[in-house]
């Protein structure tokens, strides 16, 4: 890693001190002094913070552990490495410089080597975490929120398990899609779908559900994992969701016909409540976290036999749900089940917008 670039701050109420580490380092980097503890802060939270701190501890007015704890409760300056180089020798005292973050603890007088040594360790440290983040942070790209969360938080793991859960499970697809946009050019297609997809996905994510994936134009996205509200909550935030997608569908009619699609788009949706198998699946090689089993298919159904623009929801959601206007039942024939099955479309009146909020029980 290049290193002429990057500035140490040397924080330390002694000039001569200063002078011993700045020469110390000045072949190597950039080498910035502050004399007190506040001095030191306001350059660290600057528009050209340091990328390392050599930081003494005893000084006027703010010693070096409080400028240490500053520096580690500011998500600004946090990943700053603070490095002490101190008199102070005693293991108390670096025991209590550890505890607030500190990288490292070096006593004087100082080895010059030691000090360039230490302080390339911590750079390099620093731009390896950096670089981590950003790869999980692309790789988190292509999770759901809430399945991030679960992975970071250690609920969930890699590996093939399922278990199961009752879901409320939601299906949407836009009416003739792929004829009415064989004739745009790739990119035009590419920034139409995405546009939709993020406006899309930033309704899942305000609702709580866990985008389980795109399917060509398809969405599918579920209630109830990783986390759960609680049936009734679950299925009427779904419902929610839907209809908000649905409002929003209609305001993005403008911005589509600029694309050249002369009538807007109108999309299906399809939602069922009931029991499935959820969880990783695949090989230890590439897993895939997902939901299966009667219910999501019958959403799909549905979601397949509904009116462009309209909502179909299934008996066993309008089961748990009691605030939510829906139309009369209706019997609909569906691929793959032996008897009709009962659906209900949702009205899209002003109370269905605000049926979203939590209830007090969770699963």
């Amino acid at each position: 890693m290049s290193t002429e670039h990057l500035t140490i701050l040397v924080v330390d109420d002694s000039p001569d001190n200063i002078a011993i580490l700045a020469d110390a380092l000045a072949d190597r980097y950039r080498v910035r002094a502050a004399t007190s503890g506040q001095h030191a802060l306001r350059i660290c939270r600057s528009d050209n913070p340091p990328a390392l701190v050599l930081l003494d501890i005893m000084m006027d007015e703010m010693d070096g552990f409080e400028v240490c704890r500053h520096l580690k409760a500011d998500a600004q300056t946090s990943d700053i490495p603070v490095i002490f180089v101190s008199a102070l020798s005693d293991p108390v005292d670096e025991e209590r410089g550890f505890a607030l973050g500190a990288a490292d603890f070096i006593s004087t007088p100082v080895s010059v080597p030691k000090v360039r040594h230490r302080v390339q360790v911590h750079l390099d440290l620093r731009q390896s975490r950096r670089k981590l983040f950003e790869l999980n942070s692309k790789y988190l790209n292509y999770l759901s929120p809430q399945l991030s969360k679960a992975l970071q938080t250690g609920i969930m793991n890699a590996t093939v398990q399922n278990r199961r859960r009752l879901l409320t499970v939601f299906f949407s697809d836009i009416v003739g899609f792929t004829s009415r946009v064989e004739k745009l050019a790739p990119e035009a297609l590419t920034d139409l779908l995405n546009g939709y997809f993020s406006a899309m996905a930033e309704i899942v994510a305000k609702h709580g559900g866990t985008l389980d994936k795109y399917i060509g134009d398809a969405i599918m996205v579920f209630f109830g994992d990783p986390d759960s509200r609680g049936a009734s909550a679950d299925a009427r935030a779904c419902i929610a969701m839907a209809v908000e997608m649905q409002d929003v569908i209609e305001l993005m009619s403008a911005a589509w016909h600029g694309h050249g699609i002369a009538e807007p788009f109108q999309v299906r949706m399809g939602i069922v409540t009931g029991d499935c198998t959820v969880g990783s699946f695949g090989s230890p090689h590439k897993l895939e976290y997902t939901a299966v089993g009667s219910s999501v298919n019958l959403a799909a159904r549905l979601q397949a036999n509904a009116l462009p623009g309209r909502i179909l929801v299934s008996a066993s959601t309008h089961a748990v749900v009691h605030d939510v206007p829906l139309g009369t039942v209706q019997f609909i024939a569906v691929k793959g089940f032996a008897e009709p099955v009962q659906a209900y479309e949702v009205l899209r009146t002003a109370g269905v917008r605000q049926i979203s909020k939590p209830d007090s029980g969770v699963r």
